[in-house]
């Protein structure tokens, strides 16, 4: 269980999840290629990751385009999300944390507060690979749907009122 600094009016201030910048891509890479190789231990069949997920140049342009986020615990940057919107639906791209720093919360943490920094969106969607159990578990978890699902990948989508 994470513990979590709680100010006065309730709100967790070791926490941030904002708008990477391009000088966090470096870092968020770093992390990304970490993450994402660390899926050999649930499922995949080699290390590897989605295009771009060991690329400063790919992290660069979604933080120059507003697509790239980061999760600071304290400052220090434990995870990042690429996001995309348009209109009344979201697409998380993806979503990873520092295996060093798994099974603490960070990837719930995301989840919530992408959910609520787009607020106005009607539906999110998603997709993961079939083999990792891990993350097909977590999206179950927080209450997103299958809607389908072809030879590599389940597809997720949870709609808000």
């Amino acid at each position: 269980m994470m513990i979590k600094e709680i100010s006065e009016e309730g709100k967790d201030m070791s926490l941030q999840f904002v708008k990477a910048s391009t000088s966090d891509a470096l870092t968020l890479n770093g992390i990304s290629k970490r993450a994402f190789d660390s899926d050999v231990q649930v499922g995949a069949p080699s290390a590897g990751g989605p295009p771009g997920y060991m690329s400063v140049s790919y992290h660069t342009k979604m933080a120059r385009s507003n697509h790239l986020y980061k999760l600071t615990d304290n400052g220090l940057i434990v995870g990042g999300a690429i996001l995309f919107w348009e209109k009344d639906k979201l697409n998380i791209g993806r979503i990873f944390v520092s295996p060093e720093h798994y099974r603490k919360g960070y990837g719930v943490y995301m989840m919530q507060e992408i959910e609520t920094m787009f607020s106005d969106v009607k539906e999110f969607v998603l997709d993961t690979p079939i083999w990792n159990v891990r993350t097909n578990a977590f999206y179950t978890k927080l209450g997103y749907v299958e809607v389908s699902r072809d030879n590599e990948f389940i597809y997720y989508i949870k709609k808000c009122e």
